[in-house]
């Protein structure tokens, strides 16, 4: 078998057999097929597509070019959830307790922020001395004690999708959908979970910016999972402003802590009832959609789901007498009041706009080693359809640098669009794909 015979075979549009694809993917991870010859063929499947099929193996051979988790060993059916990033995204340090409080169990694997989109690890070690750096017999040993443990991806989860990222990034192959969906559902099975609840995002702020694309790349991830034998859903939901009020690790921490204690904003939510719904469904500890919804009321009601937070962060070496009293999280220096000058209402927040001020201010990463300020970051105090008059604050940077929070405030007001007309309310929720 030759590369050289795959890419002319691809390049004419006909399908890859199962054993063309695990033969390309083995030998790129290896080092045996060199640069040149995947950049042909990733352009090759650019213009002429994947089958199905092409796309759910090319997915298994990217998941078994590293290490696969098996959790077997826990007892339950343990449930992960995926989102495809956005601004202001702390849907997982909800979710996850709330979860493991209905006796569902929690094993994640869960990434560092890379640009204006947020990584859970980064807001979790927020907390003094708490880690993701966990063997796989701690993982396995937290996630018995507590139900619940989240621990940073090991560098071999799926080295053939971190060497083909790479080169998708320089090559402009990056935006073709059997190749995103396989790079995200490759590290999702390689985690282990028995079923797979997705945030797919779209608007300003997602990387699928047009609903229909969305769908599409749900609707991909779906079969992907299922095809794998992973009971698989996908949920829409909307970043066309960024999602709750708060943006930077610190801010969503306490946000989190907020919505934890039964006042999270409606936004956030609404995507978090809407994911868990599916996430009890799939763990089995509810048997319809309107008693899945209530058991999630009651943990945060009854504040359990707040304590099994507490116990997860003492678990792995955090101080969690900051879940109890986050007022004691660092603040940054300044605070700087974005002013708005007209009457009206707020039509849209331009979520990438916010993102990229929070980049500005420290808040995220341009590269892989720089160094995030966990303090920074922006405080939204006007949303979507509410009623604004001049003077009043829109937002509040919170910043350790004054040059870097003028530049942050430019990028806010331009993300503010006003109106005369109170916009008609947006759904979160757009749409749910299952198999």
């Amino acid at each position: 078998m030759r590369m050289y015979d795959l890419i002319q075979k691809k390049k004419q549009g006909t399908p890859l057999t199962k054993e063309e694809i695990s033969f390309m993917i083995q030998g790129y991870t290896k080092g045996e097929i060199p640069d040149y010859q995947m950049s042909a063929m990733m352009m090759a499947i650019c213009f002429q597509g994947m089958t199905d099929a092409e796309t759910l193996e090319l997915t298994l051979a990217m998941r078994d070019s590293g290490d696969v988790l098996d959790l077997s060993e826990i007892p339950g059916k343990k449930v992960d959830k995926h989102s495809t990033g956005g601004v202001g995204d702390k849907t997982s340090l909800v979710l996850a307790p709330m979860i493991a409080a209905l006796g569902i169990p929690v094993a994640k694997m869960s990434g560092r922020g890379l640009g204006h989109t947020g990584g859970t690890i980064d807001k979790l070690e927020c907390f003094p001395g708490f880690t993701t750096g966990l063997t796989e017999r701690q993982f396995f040993d937290a996630v018995k004690t507590v139900g619940m443990a989240i621990m940073g991806q090991t560098a071999n989860l799926a080295p053939a999708d971190k060497k083909l990222y790479a080169l998708r990034d320089v090559t402009a192959t990056v935006n073709q959908l059997s190749l995103i969906a396989g790079s995200i559902m490759s590290k999702k099975l390689a985690s282990g979970a028995d079923a797979i609840v997705l945030d797919v995002k779209t608007g300003n702020g997602a990387f699928m910016q047009k609903e229909e694309d969305a769908f599409a790349l749900a609707r991909e991830m779906v079969r992907i999972g299922n095809g794998a034998g992973r009971e698989t859903v996908a949920v829409v939901t909307d970043m066309d402003q960024p999602l709750g009020n708060a943006v930077g690790n610190i801010l969503e921490v306490k946000e989190a802590i907020l919505s934890l204690n039964g006042q999270g904003p409606a936004d956030l939510m609404e995507v978090v009832y809407a994911l868990g719904t599916r996430m009890a469904l799939l763990g089995g500890a509810a048997a319809a959609p309107e008693e899945a919804l209530e058991k999630l009321k009651q943990v945060i009601i009854n504040g359990s789901a707040l304590e099994k937070f507490k116990e997860f962060v003492k678990n792995q070496g955090g101080d969690d007498s900051f879940v109890s009293n986050p007022q004691l999280l660092p603040n940054a220096k300044h605070l700087l009041k974005v002013e708005n000058t007209q009457s009206g209402y707020v039509q849209r927040i331009l979520a990438q706009e916010v993102g990229l001020a929070s980049l500005v201010l420290g808040g995220g990463r341009t590269t892989k080693d720089s160094v995030i300020d966990l303090s920074v970051g922006i405080l939204l105090e006007k949303k979507r359809g509410d009623a604004v008059a001049p003077g009043d604050s829109l937002a509040i940077i919170y910043a350790n640098d004054m040059e870097k929070a003028i530049e942050a405030y430019g990028k806010i007001v331009r993300a503010y669009e006003i109106g005369e007309e109170k916009p008609a309310p947006v759904p979160m929720v757009k749409g749910i794909v299952t198999g």
